[in-house]
């Protein structure tokens, strides 16, 4: 008898697959390797340049806020309150007040200990103005620049300068008189230069005619014949005929750094805070309005940096401005011929340095 064969449906027929050799395995896992290498190195550039973006917004708003800070400052140095002084003191000090290449001490009172130690020639742009309200808090309508209400009876103070902090990092600072002491705020961090320059009204129309440092007008100070026959008297003409009173606007300029980017980017980059025209023997004499990049770095990595620059008027220069100074004295030896009477016109001014760059 014969019988058919079928395969039993139990039995399954074995077939052996090959696996991964070492060398397919190795090829494998290098190239998973690689993708994994450019998708980190993807994340980590994206990660440093949302980084740089975020210092570089943080550099914008600092500068901002600054020139913001000081345009208040500035214009509220030609606040008068008229209810309380209805008429101007001809030899009240002048509003405006600076220094060139100087810092300044945190406590000490005002701008009169200077600090020769300037970060990069930094200057100093010290104003004064007349507080509003009754004591001791005023009504809110005048605030130094920390943002303190300032009453009737005080004399508000809002100083600019440079100095480095605790980590050795240079912040523009707002230095103002409290209740009890002097005492300072940063305004901005990351600050390479401030710079100051003054806008001179050498006509009596309201507008500046030229631009000139703090030097300068000490330097017209100086050269006044002032008089008086005691140093009380003499005082009294200097403030009443200083050229500090004839600042119509001040020109701001303030550099600060940010994210790092690299050297060649500026190598050979020169940072203008007034621009190329402010050049020649005005920019010599006038140290921290240009500064090369190369310079500014120096062994550390090189870094983004920014000018920010304002030209922010007083509002009532005018009003304030000395009309006229005194005039001269007749002689004193008794002429040969019948005595001629003294002029009665003004004295000339004296001259006033060469005009710089209008901004």
């Amino acid at each position: 008898m014969t019988h058919d064969r079928h395969p039993c449906p139990c039995q399954h027929q074995h077939q052996h697959q090959p696996g991964f050799t070492i060398a397919e395995f190795m090829v494998a896992m290098v190239l998973g390797l690689a993708v994994l290498l450019a998708a980190g190195s993807l994340l980590i550039g994206a990660t440093r340049a949302h980084a740089a973006l975020l210092d570089a917004a943080e550099m914008d708003d600092a500068g901002r806020y600054a020139l913001d800070a000081l345009a208040r400052a500035v214009r509220l140095a030609g606040h008068v309150d008229w209810a309380a002084h209805p008429a101007l003191d001809p030899a009240a000090p002048a509003a405006v007040a600076g220094l060139d290449a100087a810092s300044l001490t945190y406590a000490g009172p005002g701008i009169e200990a200077p600090l020769p130690l300037a970060v990069n020639g930094s200057d100093v742009l010290a104003l004064r103005f007349a507080g509003t309200g009754a004591p001791p808090d005023g009504d809110g309508g005048t605030l130094d620049c920390a943002g303190f209400p300032v009453h009737r009876d005080q004399e508000g103070w809002s100083i600019f300068y440079v100095a480095r902090n605790a980590q050795g990092d240079a912040e523009l600072r707002c230095k103002y008189r409290g209740a009890g002491n002097w005492s300072s705020d940063a305004v901005a961090g990351h600050v390479d230069s401030f710079q100051v320059l003054y806008g001179l009204d050498t006509d009596g129309d309201g507008a500046p005619n030229r631009y000139v440092n703090a030097s300068a007008i000490r330097a017209l100070d100086a050269a006044l014949v002032l008089a008086g026959s005691t140093p009380d008297e003499r005082d009294a003409d200097l403030r009443t005929r200083s050229h500090w009173k004839r600042v119509a606007s001040v020109r701001v300029g303030l550099l600060l750094h940010g994210p790092r980017q690299a050297a060649e980017n500026s190598a050979n980059l020169v940072h203008w805070l007034f621009g190329p025209g402010y050049d020649g023997a005005l920019a010599a004499a006038d140290p921290g309005v240009r500064l090369a990049a190369a310079d500014l770095d120096g062994d550390s990595d090189a870094r983004l940096r920014k000018v920010y620059g304002a030209v922010i008027a007083l509002p009532i220069a005018l009003s304030v401005l000395p009309s006229a100074a005194p005039p001269a004295a007749p002689p004193t030896a008794p002429p040969a011929s019948p005595p001629a009477s003294p002029p009665t016109g003004p004295r000339a001014a004296p001259p006033i340095a060469p005009p710089l760059a209008a901004p």
